[in-house]
């Protein structure tokens, strides 16, 4: 078996380069104007576009 050579600081960090942590994009719902993730629905008032719509309701427990 061969001896384990030393990685260099730029092959490791180029390795990872891909696992940095990116912010969440968010868009403005186009009906009650609250943040939303984009092609999702509007966790607010259910909005996903001029056709669809879901039903928001307070969960009890």
């Amino acid at each position: 078996m061969l001896p384990v050579t030393k990685k260099s600081k730029m092959r490791k960090r180029t390795r990872r380069s891909h696992l940095a942590v990116r912010p969440v994009h968010l868009i403005p719902c186009p009906q009650c104007s609250q943040s939303k993730l984009p092609h999702a629905a509007c966790p607010n008032c259910g909005y996903v576009n001029a056709h669809t719509r879901i039903k928001v309701g307070t969960q009890e427990s």
